[in-house]
Parts: structure tokens; C-alpha cells; sequence
């Protein structure tokens, strides 16, 4: 979906296409077939942009056969599809049965995860709509945070500095403009984006700069104005935005309110939890952790990584952090100029919801899905942008 801002430049909305994940081409190929276009007609719009994402297999593929690459293309334009972003963060195994920690993995460090993300920017600058010169892919913030000492740190600022070389040069031969947004998440090295300034900066350069996801910033009880403010004062560009909306629970001391939040613990993917207390910012890496005991003060409210349907809070005593979505995007798009032009829906969370909350057919994920993003979409003309057929 395209949306022209006040200044005339054209701000993009995609969702993410990890909420259906596919290791191999051929699942990409049906993601498109069964869920993208579906949600597309049940917009009823022409046009619908996607956020993909490519597993290591499926963008290697893509990346040593062009003809394979020709065929994404066309089935993208054949299905009222296009491609501005993609979401590099999950390296593979994305819908395992248990992702948790692994999900970060290969970090930065790493060889792989730049020969992965490499390999993206050469499959997105052949996969950009004809009229659009600029793409974006977001990734992990540089690791988790347990293992990286300053060697791995170093090792990890080298590889950046040799994909911006790479995008670099990628542009002069397609151009094609790339830049990679480091997405600050809890736990990891880089948790919040005043975690990002240190690193971007010594990188130096603007083809690395920031994805601002807003569930990750409510979830570390981020105030969206500094935190951007800050972006601002250091010259960090944001890449991207991920329109996510977090867990909050208002009182977790309550017996009733303790017992919801554990509906949301489940098996699959990593829930770390904060509050923010008169010491300062206080968390454990998952939800069931947060829950055990007294692992985590209860006097104030607990935020919770997961990624709740935009359009649809939780049933009381529980509720969402869209209010803080609200803000980050007013201060993205709703100024003069906006502050990036790639927004992505990303809640890949819904069959991870309580079991009488998940979608139990595909035609109630597109709903959903649609659901979301008509969502977003409001909350976009409602800041002055103009939808573009």
C-alpha cells in the first residue's frame, strides 16, 4: 500500500510475511498464492505491498539463479504484490515448534549473517517495483547479549562496515539504493535505540542506521519522542519502522491479572519482560520466567514481548501498547517530512496467541491480517497521508 505524504514523497505499508513462515522457495511461492494475495482482495485494493521474509535456503536460492529470481518477480507482479522491505532478522527455522534464543543466531559476528544479508540485498534490489530507486532491510541488533565481548563487538562492526562497501557498490551497478536497520530488541546487545547510537555512530555510515519496532521500544518503556529525538541529534537515519504493538499488564501484583498474562506464555517464541522501577529498568528473557515467584518486581506495570494483533487488544485485565504506536508514528510521518518511508506491520505472533485467540482457518488469518492493516492504514490518512490506488 503507498500513501503520499504532504511533501509529496510516497510513504510504503507492507506486512511482514514471517506470520506464515516458509524455509524453501516454493513455500514463499505458496505464502503468496494462499495468504498475500488473499489479504490483497480483502482489502480491495489493486496493489498490496509485502514485507518478505526470505529464509537462508529460500534467498540463496533466489540469489544463484536468476531465472528462479525473473519467476519471484513476475508471480509478485501477477499477484497485485510488490517488494520494498525485507525483514532479515530470523536467519532459518522461524516456525519451529521452539524458536526462542535461537532466533539470534548467526549473529553479527558471524560470517554467515553477512553472507545472508549479502545475499538479501542482491535479491531485493531485482525484486524493487520499476518506480522505486529505495529498499530496506531490517536485521538483529548486532547479538544477543550473553556472548558478545569485545572481540565479537569488533568483529561485528567490520561486517557492517564491509555490507555498507557492499551496498555501496551494489547501487552503482543497479541503482538500486539499500540500507540495513538494525532492530533494537530486549535482551540483545543493542536493547533500546539509545543502545544503537554508540555503534551506529562508530560505523558511520548511512546505509546502516536504525528499525525502530514499536513493540520492542514500548516493551523497554521507551518515551517515543526522546528516543527519536535522540535518532535525530546523532544523525541516525531509520531505515524502517515495524508497526507492533506489545503486552501490557497494568497491575501484575493481581492474582486475575498474573493468571492472563499466562495464556501468553507458550512455547515458541521468546517473551522477555520488563518494568521500569525507581532503580531503573528491570526484566527477565521470557514471560513464564517473569511469573515464577518473585523474579520480577510487580509494584509497576510489566510489559511483555509479544506482538499483539494491532486491531485487537486483549480482554481485560490486560491491554496493548498501540497508544505508543500512535505516538512513534505521529513523530514518523506526521510532520513536515517523514522520518522514513518504509512502515511494515509485523505481528507474527498469531498462532503463538491463546488457543481460543488463534485464527483456526486461513481465511480468518487474512481477515486478520486485512484487519491490521486497515488499521494502519487509518491512522495514516488520519495524519494527512492520502492513499495511493
Amino acid at each position: 500500500m503507498r500513501f503520499r505524504h504532504p511533501d509529496g514523497s510516497t510513504v510504503h505499508l507492507a506486512y511482514c510475511t514471517n506470520v506464515h513462515p516458509a524455509e524453501t522457495l516454493d513455500g514463499v511461492l505458496a505464502q503468496l498464492r494462499d495468504h498475500c494475495e488473499p489479504v490483497r482482495r480483502r482489502l480491495g485494493r489493486d496493489r498490496l505491498g509485502i514485507g518478505l521474509w526470505l529464509a537462508r535456503d529460500a534467498a540463496h536460492a533466489l540469489v544463484t539463479d536468476p531465472s528462479a529470481l525473473r519467476g519471484l518477480r513476475t508471480e509478485l507482479e501477477h499477484r497485485g504484490l510488490e517488494v520494498v522491505t525485507l525483514n532479515g532478522f530470523p536467519y532459518e527455522g522461524f516456525g519451529a515448534e521452539e524458536v526462542k534464543y535461537r532466533v539470534y543466531q548467526p549473529d553479527w559476528a558471524d560470517p554467515e549473517r553477512l553472507a545472508h544479508t549479502t545475499d538479501l540485498a542482491r535479491v531485493l534490489a531485482q525484486l524493487l517495483p520499476d518506480d522505486v530507486t529505495e529498499g530496506s532491510i531490517s536485521t538483529l541488533p548486532l547479538a544477543w547479549r550473553t556472548a558478545y565481548d569485545q572481540e565479537r563487538a569488533t568483529a561485528a562492526h567490520t561486517a557492517l562496515t564491509t555490507l555498507a562497501e557492499r551496498l555501496d557498490a551494489l547501487h552503482e551497478l543497479t541503482g538500486r539504493s539499500l540500507r540495513i536497520g538494525l532492530e533494537p530488541e530486549p535482551g540483545c546487545t543493542v536493547e533500546t535505540t539509545r543502545d544503537a547510537l554508540a555503534p551506529l555512530t562508530a560505523i558511520g555510515h548511512d546505509r546502516i542506521g536504525i528499525c525502530v519496532d514499536t513493540c520492542h521500544l514500548a516493551t523497554s518503556f521507551e518515551d517515543p519522542h526522546t528516543a527519536l529525538d535522540a535518532l535525530a541529534q546523532a544523525r541516525v537515519p531509520i531505515v524502517k519502522s515495524q508497526l507492533s504493538a506489545a503486552l501490557h499488564a497494568e497491575h501484575p501484583h493481581v492474582s486475575e491479572v498474573r493468571a492472563a498474562l499466562a495464556a501468553f506464555d507458550e512455547p515458541r517464541f521468546l517473551h522477555q519482560t520488563r518494568t521500569l522501577t525507581a532503580a531503573g529498568l528491570r526484566g527477565t528473557d521470557d514471560l513464564g520466567e517473569a511469573l515464577a515467584g518473585d523474579a520480577l518486581p510487580d509494584a509497576s506495570p510489566w510489559r511483555a514481548h509479544f506482538h499483539v494483533p494491532l486491531h485487537a487488544a486483549p480482554a481485560a485485565p490486560l491491554t496493548s501498547t498501540l497508544p505508543v504506536l500512535r505516538a512513534v508514528l505521529t513523530r514518523l510521518v506526521g510532520g513536515p517530512h517523514p522520518l522514513t518511508h518504509h512502515l511494515e506491520v509485523e505481528t507474527y505472533t498469531w498462532q503463538a496467541l491463546p488457543p481460543e485467540l488463534r485464527p483456526r482457518a486461513r481465511a480468518q488469518l487474512v481477515d486478520g491480517i486485512a484487519a491490521e492493516l486497515t488499521l494502519a492504514r487509518d491512522l495514516l490518512t488520519d495524519l494527512g497521508l492520502k492513499e495511493l490506488p
